[in-house]
């Protein structure tokens, strides 16, 4: 037709070219040509391949969106074929290639054949322009096709076509187009990848041969992994990389800590022989569970800090740490640089794709308040999860198939091919460097043991193990490889392994002399000044006053808006109502005392990071510690507004809907930055049940395991106000189970100053533990929830807070209560004016303060009773946690709901009724049998 008459005359690169971006992002084309090409696809679908090329011919072709038929030279045509073979490679070629190791790959269809793109086997010698878009220039069907098996189909597949950004997709083509992405590396070069790779096999072999039977969790199989992580370390430091956070499971991390990290072997060993530890302060763990820190010297004598984060056996969970270490690592030392630290995530196969974590990391990677500026994702697939078969384990293509949740391209390599792999990790290493963004490699290859070395697999996976059985190993394979370049002669690789076995015997004997086993402390650098402290040091007081000159001066700056921005009327009056408060009333509320807190550890030097759901204004619309401008929702951030006597950062940010991922951040931003105060806030208290395995594996346990310090604070709104089950209780009693001797501290405040000293105290200390707090939600309004200015500048945390209202000779019934139900035993005391019943708060529950509640209980000499009073049932709430730690507690007389399943009764009338027994029991013992109806 006439309208497209033009195109007889156009350079027909010019139109590939065209296509071609046309393809990765069609918002880039212009409009006609954007039209054009979206009736042209259409078009070509159903257009004949002509029997033979004809110059001058043209082809007929009808676009579907218009009706409009249109005769396009045969040559243009043909042209559009190749690019769209050209592009089919791009977004395909991954499911043709020679990735697996040990089987057949599954068969995809269509193919890739020519002859699904309009094409011939007489057009193979026919020059194409579209040659040009490949960085061939012109060039034959037959070498187009070549060039394009090398790159796509080969023992490297790339998946990217997704990514749909011009820039990173022209990039990443420009780097795959060199050497058609093919290693070319120097002899010296291929020698230090066969000595990793050496390396790598022997000390499994050693092992195997002194310790036989014992668990080690081989990575024979995929042991390319071994110069895959020296490569990325090596030139990752030449670009600038000062410090690495590695996270993996167990498979293959005493491989890695020996031969990446430097760990001396004789550790190991020791390790292995199972031999009591140094001290007694800590259990330990299973050596392939423990962290390390180390220097290491690159070969061009680049001094990098080595960090391989200590993991449990749930296996994605070390990612939300490493994340998390790197961001404190970021913000301590190179603010607004993410290029000087790298995290480097090895996952298994059956984990990535099984276990949810991976989703919620890979959703943190781009959020302003916990990405890194990309992760090196490194997959060691055995194609197999314990026993179970990949295709029984997933539903997706491959494995790594979240990484399209944030468009990061995927490379699956046959970890066979060792330069391969460096090859793909240098790709790898080279994306994250230019982009910020995440990358992962996929390492297929197979497990040669069972899922430990004690297993047998030939009862599940038989005609894999088979394979398996009569398969040689990478290094063997490469060494093959090498002989036959004439790089190296038969005896090379025997003198590699009998020098590096050497050196492990020397150390195995080391290891013999030792008597304890020596557990380093991981990221013992950043620790300086910390120590390990049992319980009795735990209980002393720690002096958390603040002068009130300096808080007036916070109070200032956080109850007075910017005169130059127009704000919300209910942001105005709040900060206006907080103003009175400290410079009127004397009466400050929960919010007060908190900001307050934060003010005056900024001032001292301490940073503060915040992060949960809705954490910037607060679930219950408290806190505003964002305020936004009406207009532009410009953000404020008074905090971070203190003047010249600001010493510190304030950080808050609202989370993703997540929980296990952002508390393992958070606890890993914590366990590297001792010097902050890292807060997670749930949206409701029981949501912490999310994040229960980093509570269980970490919080908990992990100075016990590891040797790990950490102030780590979880603020868990708890109270019981008709809000249902599912927004009523924290859970305490699950926190309460696990504490043990000095593991953490657990508190339940009512006053705003004693949470301001609480937060206080856990940076003053020199010391870090977990902190829990069961924070209010009604109380945070209440109008008896308030503290005076002095309380905040000459107050201590106080771990009891005894009962001024009463003469305690007159006291008959002494009542030990936690948290917000204090308030309500307290009005039903005005309300039948019991003067004979003391309230006594229980602020710290552990470690629990015994000696003073021995004090009070002394104290009211003339008391009849002593009760424990709880709104919680009977199982649940703190009652089974002081019958374990309080001897005297066993004969108290105990006023609760009953046993229940459930925390709380969804009906509000049943709550209303149950929550007023148990009050009315507090004060009269005789009702026992109404409240446990």
């Amino acid at each position: 037709m006439d309208k497209y008459s033009f195109l007889n005359a156009a350079h027909t690169a010019f139109f590939a070219d065209l296509y071609d971006q046309y393809l990765i992002n069609p918002d880039s084309v212009e409009p006609s040509w954007r039209a054009f090409f979206q009736g042209f696809d259409f078009g070509l679908e159903n257009a004949e391949p002509a029997s033979s090329f004809s110059e001058g011919e043209m082809v007929t072709v009808e676009v579907p969106a218009t009706g409009e038929k249109m005769e396009v030279p045969q040559r243009l045509h043909k042209e559009f074929q190749v690019v769209r073979l050209i592009d089919a490679y791009r977004s395909r070629g991954h499911l043709f290639t020679k990735t697996n190791p040990v089987r057949d790959r599954r068969k995809y269809y269509p193919t890739l054949d020519i002859e699904n793109f309009g094409l011939l086997k007489e057009d193979l010698d026919t020059v194409f322009n579209a040659g040009e878009i490949i960085g061939i220039g012109p060039a034959s069907l037959r070498e187009v096709v070549k060039h394009l098996e090398s790159i796509y189909c080969d023992a490297i597949g790339v998946e990217y076509m997704y990514v749909r950004n011009p820039e990173r997709n022209q990039w990443i083509q420009n780097w795959l187009n060199k050497n058609d992405n093919h290693a070319s590396f120097a002899p010296d070069t291929k020698k230090h990848i066969l000595r990793k790779l050496n390396e790598a096999l022997s000390f499994e072999g050693f092992l195997n041969t002194k310790y036989v039977g014992q668990k080690r969790f081989s990575v024979e199989g995929n042991e390319s992994l071994i110069p895959a992580l020296d490569n990325i370390v090596e030139r990752a430091a030449d670009a600038g990389v000062e410090q690495f956070v590695l996270g993996m499971a167990h498979r293959g991390r005493l491989n890695v800590l020996a031969n990446i990290f430097e760990k001396p072997a004789n550790d190991i060993f020791s390790e292995f022989d199972g031999k009591d530890y140094e001290q007694d302060i800590f259990d330990g763990d299973v050596k392939y569970h423990l962290g390390w820190t180390s220097d290491r010297y690159t070969k061009n004598g680049k001094n990098i800090k080595m960090n391989i984060v200590p993991n449990p056996s749930h296996l994605e969970t070390v990612g939300a740490l490493v994340q998390g270490i790197t961001r404190a690592k970021q913000d301590k030392y190179y603010q607004n640089d993410t290029s000087k630290v790298l995290p480097i995530v090895i996952h298994g196969d059956a984990a990535i794709a099984g276990q949810g974590l991976a989703y919620e990391i890979v959703q943190m990677a781009l959020l302003d308040g916990y990405k890194t500026g990309g992760t090196i994702h490194i997959v060691v697939n055995n194609q197999i999860g314990f026993t179970t078969n990949y295709i029984d384990g997933r539903s997706s293509t491959y494995c790594t198939d979240v990484a399209k949740v944030t468009l990061s391209p995927v490379l699956h390599v046959n970890a066979d091919d060792a330069e391969a792999v460096v090859h793909a990790v240098m790709f790898a290493l080279d994306f994250r460097m230019q982009f910020g963004r995440d990358v992962f490699i996929d390492l297929l290859g197979y497990r040669k043991y069972g899922h430990n070395e004690g297993d047998e697999p030939r009862f599940t996976q038989p005609k894999l193990y088979k394979a398996i059985s009569k398969h040689n190993s990478a290094r063997d394979i490469y060494a093959e490889k090498l002989k036959a370049e004439g790089i190296i002669d038969d005896s090379y690789v025997k003198k590699l392994e009998a020098e590096y076995k050497a050196s492990l015997e020397q150390q195995f004997e080391d290891s013999r002399k030792e008597e304890k086993t020596i557990i380093k402390p991981f990221m013992q650098d950043e620790w300086e000044g910390f120590s390990l402290v049992r319980e009795d040091e735990m209980i002393k007081e720690v002096d958390t006053t603040f002068t009130k000159e300096k808080l007036t001066e916070i109070a200032e700056t956080i109850t007075n808006l910017p005169e130059d921005k127009k704000f919300l009327r209910k942001i105005v009056r709040l900060i206006g109502e907080r103003n009175k408060m400290f410079f009127e009333t004397d009466k400050l509320d929960w919010a007060m005392g908190e900001l307050l807190a934060y003010g005056s550890l900024l001032q001292e030097g301490f940073d503060v990071r915040i992060s949960g759901q809705d954490v910037e204004r607060g679930t219950f619309s408290h806190r505003h510690a964002v305020v936004k401008v009406e207009e532009s929702e410009e953000e404020v951030v008074l905090l971070n507004n203190l003047g010249d006597n600001q010493n510190g950062d304030f950080y808050i940010y609202n989370s993703l809907l997540s929980e296990y991922g952002v508390v393992g951040f958070d606890y890993g931003y914590a366990m590297a930055s001792p010097d902050t105060l890292t807060i997670w806030e749930a949206q409701f208290g029981d949501f912490s049940n999310g994040a229960q395995i980093m509570i269980d594996q970490y919080i908990s346990a992990a100075e016990d395991k590891w040797k790990t310090q950490n102030g780590f604070v979880m603020l868990l709104p708890h109270g019981y106000e008709g809000q249902g089950a599912e927004h009523s209780s924290a859970r305490m009693e699950r926190y309460l189970q696990l504490c043990a001797k000095d593991n953490m501290f657990v508190a339940d405040c009512t006053t705003p100053a004693n949470f301001f000293h609480l937060l206080r105290r856990q940076m003053k200390s020199k010391y870090r533990k977990p902190l829990i707090v069961f924070t209010p939600k009604s109380l945070l309004r209440h109008p008896k929830a308030v503290s005076s200015v002095e309380e905040l500048v000459n107050g201590s945390f106080q771990t009891v807070i005894d009962d001024a209202e009463v003469n305690s000779k007159d006291v008959k019934s002494l009542v030990f209560c936690t948290g917000k139900f204090y308030y309500d035993l307290l009005e039903a005391r005005e309300q039948k004016g019991r003067k004979d019943v003391a309230l006594v708060r229980l602020e710290q529950l552990f470690p629990l303060p015994t000696e003073k509640i021995k004090e009070v209980i002394a104290k009211y000499s003339n008391a009849e009773e002593v009760v424990w009073a709880q709104e919680e049932p009977r199982n649940m709430g703190a009652w089974s946690h002081l019958m374990l730690h309080l001897e005297e507690a066993r004969n108290w007389r105990v006023a609760s709901r009953r046993f229940y399943a459930s925390p709380a009764a969804g009906s509000s009338m049943r709550f209303k009724r149950r929550h007023e027994g148990v009050i009315e029991y507090v004060f009269d013992k005789e009702l026992d049998n109404f409240i446990r109806r």
